[in-house]
């Protein structure tokens, strides 16, 4: 996707990619031990590019987000390791009056829960605006313009006459909206799209959905898409990484993860979705066990006590992120290596 294609936002591209993380190690100190929440984790998001991050719930998805956003609460949260480069620029080497003026102007996020992610004390005009002011310094009569402007884009009815109310006035679909708003107040390059459609009915995620892809493709605006549905990563995505107990275990293209996944973790998943050529009255299969603790994870397949084709060097030894055929598909498995006893 080019940043030069007709009707977009002409993009200076200062970096091979927009966000290149590298090696990245976040890791959380409790009581009861270290838990590795995100552990030695490495991808990249191109400009323009929609990213897709799946797994179960716990997997680290959401701490990866919040890593990039230089938002990991601190204590008990701490990124120990790797490299993190925006644009060129390595965050994690930013003071913090550095990493604000980067947030919110050129990295938008859009969280899972706009309820408690907006403030119930002030209006839904204020907060947008708020962002506004700080990154692009515009007068009052100006931001009120744009925040109007935002409103109407992202589909609220009436914007002019919604400024003034709280976000209790506000549906879920609405306040996602509100949230979608903000994130695009200072046109980022980057939204890091935390579930966006969590809580939602059907109808309303599909609204919010086509609402970020078009947004998307409207400001060439790059999206790391974190969810748990494998169908919006499907798509919405053109390539998805799939985490697993704090690590990347498959990566690819939609085409390459869907048709030909390497990974058993990714079979399951896949596996589990409900499909319209099911005999009626079939159960959901489901992945049997629970994903591992992250205090002192074992020197080997994470996936290996809930993964049927289990061996024992899968026991004994963690495979490697290595190469399944192309440049773009990698898995974690011994198993679908070149010689592996799976076929």
């Amino acid at each position: 996707m080019s940043a030069e294609e007709p009707g977009r936002r002409n993009v200076e591209r200062k970096a091979e990619h927009l966000l290149q993380v590298r090696g990245l190690s976040t890791h959380f100190f409790t009581p009861d031990g270290v838990v590795q929440a995100v552990d030695d984790v490495t991808f990249d998001v191109g400009y323009g590019e929609t990213l897709g991050l799946v797994g179960e719930s716990g997997c680290g998805k959401s701490v990866t987000a919040l890593s990039i956003a230089r938002l990991v609460p601190d204590p008990p949260g701490r990124i120990v390791a790797g490299q993190i480069l925006f644009d060129g620029i390595d965050i994690l080497k930013l003071d913090d009056d550095e990493v604000r003026k980067l947030r919110g102007k050129e990295i938008g996020f859009i969280f899972q829960d706009p309820l408690t992610s907006l403030n119930p004390t002030l209006t839904i005009g204020y907060q947008i605006a708020e962002s506004i002011r700080e990154h692009m310094g515009l007068p009052q009569k100006a931001a009120r313009d744009r925040v109007v402007e935002l409103l109407s884009k992202v589909g609220i009815p009436r914007a002019k006459d919604r400024l003034n109310d709280y976000p209790f006035q506000f549906s879920g679909g609405m306040r996602q909206r509100v949230m979608i708003a903000i994130a695009l107040s200072c046109d980022p390059k980057l939204i890091l799209a935390d579930e966006p459609t969590t809580a939602l009915d059907v109808t309303i995620q599909a609204q919010i959905l086509e609402l970020i892809q078009t947004l998307s493709s409207e400001f060439h605006t790059a999206v790391l898409m974190i969810t748990h549905d494998l169908g919006i990563a499907a798509g919405m995505c053109h390539r998805v990484n799939v985490m697993y107990a704090g690590r990347i275990v498959e990566t690819g293209t939609v085409d390459e993860l869907f048709e030909r996944p390497q990974m058993p973790y990714a079979w399951g998943l896949l596996d589990s979705l409900p499909r319209i050529d099911d005999v009626r009255g079939d159960r959901l299969r489901t992945i049997e066990g629970m994903p591992p603790l992250l205090i002192r994870p074992a020197e080997a397949c994470r996936f290996n006590p809930r993964c049927i084709y289990a061996r024992d060097v899968c026991r004994e030894k963690e495979p490697s992120l290595t190469s399944r055929g192309t440049d773009t598909h990698m898995a974690r498995c011994w198993g679908t290596e070149p010689g592996g006893w799976i076929s």
